[in-house]
Parts: structure tokens; sequence; C-alpha cells
């Protein structure tokens, strides 16, 4: 009982630290800009910031937007948002916000920060030539200086992130943005994207969602976690998930890692993933835990943990919503059959969902090989076409 007591003080001196430290990460935010804002309601748009190397002529903005923090407090997130060029038609321009792959935990891990951010985004070229306005979320935590750690797979910050991106983008005049659009993200991004679709309605009503894409999103946490365990790249992701867990919802992470493996956790929440081969540069930490890691076989018998991992563990979303879903055959990290319960668990609600298998592909580039169809998809939800579904039950 004291242990419990002392835990839940511990948490609940978290929460109201990350209250405080939101509200002074806000007002230096907006001091720093020089674009101090009446409102902060989500959304609001604090700064932007013209980007160079944007694709086909068109112009992206690296941007500072309000969102809503786990707390309830507000809380300043940065993303990029990329314009097309040319007119907006009448209507205005749809929006395709992508929510992107694993980048790290800490604020420097941004991608709106990396060198390669246009690259980075899958389907971006495809998506401009098509009319479209891109907006990509750092998620919080990321890309500010001082702002983390980032709630890292915490389906609630993640969703917000994205949708409140949407909002930012529709409040810069030369996007001509409607408030028509879909969310298309990867891994992590997929996570995220599936969670803007549970959020939305509630979270976002003035804006229409048309349609979710993912390419092989983490869904059920806990069995990929278990499943994982012991792989490299299972340890890099549980690493780092209960590294952020520990000091966003103040859970004890010596409970469940040996004293040996802290420090490693340690180092890998400094390191970036902006390429595929920074992996390469994880490699020697991540062999450590191979050795010793974790006190536990499963992390979901074990509370806070159990109880974290089914709140991030995206439900079904409403039948309304069509689902694109990219998977590859060769994914040892988030596993086929995970991905083709879940897409059938959509199914038997009534969802129109295109389960799309793409052979021979692993996790890194299961969004690269389907982005053009996502794109394809994508575009036939805002020309209001019907959504196709490969459900065996449709």
């Amino acid at each position: 009982m004291a242990q419990d007591r002392r835990n839940a003080a511990f948490h609940a001196s978290q929460v109201l630290a990350g209250f405080v430290f939101a509200a002074v990460i806000y007002i230096a935010v907006a001091f720093a800009t020089g674009r101090a804002q009446a409102s902060d309601l989500p959304g609001s748009l604090v700064s932007t910031q013209r980007m160079s190397g944007a694709p086909d002529g068109s112009t992206a903005y690296r941007i500072v937007y309000m969102s809503k923090g786990l707390s309830g407090a507000p809380i300043p997130v940065s993303g990029v948002v990329v314009i097309p060029a040319g007119h907006a038609p009448t209507g205005g321009r749809p929006i395709v916000a992508w929510a992107h792959p694993t980048t790290g935990v800490e604020p420097q891990c941004g991608p709106s920060r990396a060198r390669v951010f246009f690259s980075s985004v899958q389907g971006l070229r495809d998506a401009l030539s098509r009319g479209y306005v891109v907006t990509a979320t750092d998620y919080p935590g990321l890309g500010i200086d001082a702002a983390g750690p980032h709630p890292y797979l915490v389906g609630t910050s993640e969703g917000r992130a994205v949708l409140d991106s949407v909002r930012a983008a529709r409040q810069i005049p030369a996007a001509g943005a409607s408030d028509s659009f879909a969310v298309w993200g990867h891994s992590q991004g997929g996570h995220a994207a599936l969670y803007t679709g549970l959020l939305a309605s509630t979270y976002a009503p003035e804006l229409h969602l048309v349609g979710v894409a993912a390419a092989a999103p983490a869904t059920e946490l806990g069995e990929l976690m278990r499943e994982d365990q012991g792989t490299g790249g299972g340890n890099n992701i549980t690493a780092m998930t209960l590294w952020s867990w520990s000091r966003v919802y103040g859970a004890p992470i010596d409970h469940v890692v040996t004293p040996q493996a802290l420090p490693v956790v340690d180092r890998l929440a400094g390191k970036c993933i902006e390429r595929w081969f920074d992996v390469l540069d994880r490699r020697g930490p991540t062999r450590s835990l191979e050795h010793s890691f974790l006190r536990v076989d499963d992390l979901s018998d074990l509370q806070p943990w159990k109880h974290l991992l089914a709140d991030n563990t995206p439900g079904p979303l409403p039948s309304r919503i069509p689902v694109f879903i990219a998977q590859g055959t060769k994914d040892n990290l988030v596993r086929p059959s995970v991905t083709a319960a879940y897409a059938n668990g959509l199914c038997r609600r009534g969802s129109r969902v295109e389960l799309e298998s793409l052979k021979g592909v692993g996790h890194a580039f299961a969004a690269r090989k389907s982005a053009r169809d996502a794109m394809a998809w994508i575009a036939g939800r805002f020309a209001g076409a019907p959504a196709p579904s490969n459900c065996r039950n449709s």
C-alpha cells in the first residue's frame, strides 16, 4: 500500500509539473517567435517560417501551433505545411495529414528539423501534383527544444497533434485549404492515423475526415511488444516506450527494466532516426539489451503497464470512415498477422477496408512501397467515390 501511495503521489507530481512546464514552454515559444497569440485554442497558429528545398515549385513552412497536452494544458507543437504551386480551386484545397514513423523520443528528433525532411514524407510529390496541401506534425515533445519528452505511442497525444496540424494549415492564407482532409501514416504514424480517426468527430468536429490510410500500423501494443521481445527492432521500440511512459505517466521503469540496462535505454533515447541507416548507429546499445533488459516476460502482466498498453491500443474506427492499410509480408516488427487481425475486426464492424499485402516488403519500406496506391485511394475519397473493400464479408 505504501508503495502504491508513493507511485500515485509521484504520478500526480509528474502531471502537475507537466502542466506548469507546458505553460512555460508556450510563453517562451510565443516570445521567441514574436508572434504571441491572444488565443491558445487547439490549432492556433503561433508562427510560420519559410523553408527552402520544397519540391516541384511548392512552398513549405515550418510552423509552431497549439495543441492540447495530456494534462489538458495548451502545448506548442511544431511541424511543416507544404502548399502546391498554383492557385487554390473554388472550395479550397484538400489536405493530406502525414503522420511520421518513429524518429526518436527527444526534442532534437523532430522531423521538421531533419535535413532529409521532404524525402521522408512518403507520397509527397504525388499529393502535391494532385493539388493537396500536406501537413506533417512533429508530434508533441519533438522539434521544439526543451519541450520533451515525446509521448511515444500515446494515441491521444498523436491524434490531437495531427488534427491540430490540419487546423493550423487552414490558417495560412496561401494554403487556400478546405475543411476536407485525409490522414496517412507509417508505423508509429499508422498508430497516429488510427487515433486521428478515433478522435476526429469529437475533437475537431468542424473538419471533414474522408479516410484513414496506414502502412504497417502499430495496433495491439501488448502483443507487438511480446512477440518482438528479444529482437533488435522490438527491443528498441520497447525501450523507447518505457523511457517515454516513465516520464509522461510517471510509471516506474525500474520495476520492469534491469539496473544494468537502464543506462543503455537512456543512450537509445538520445539517438534519432532520420534515415533508415541511422538504425546502424543504434546497433551497439541494442545488442547490449539482448543479454539483460526486462525483468518480466510480458509487460501486459504488470500494472500500470498493462493499463497503459490497453489505453494506447487503438480500438475500431467508426464504420463510416473508410480505411486503407498496407502491410509487408516480411515485416518482423509489426507482424502481418496482427495487422490482419485488426483489419478483420474493422470488417466485422462494417467498415470499408482495403488491405494491401506487400509481397516481400519489410517494415522500413512499407510506406514507400504503398505510397502511390495510398494516394490513389485518398484521391478516390476526396472525389466522393465509393470506398473499395476487400473484406471477406463485404
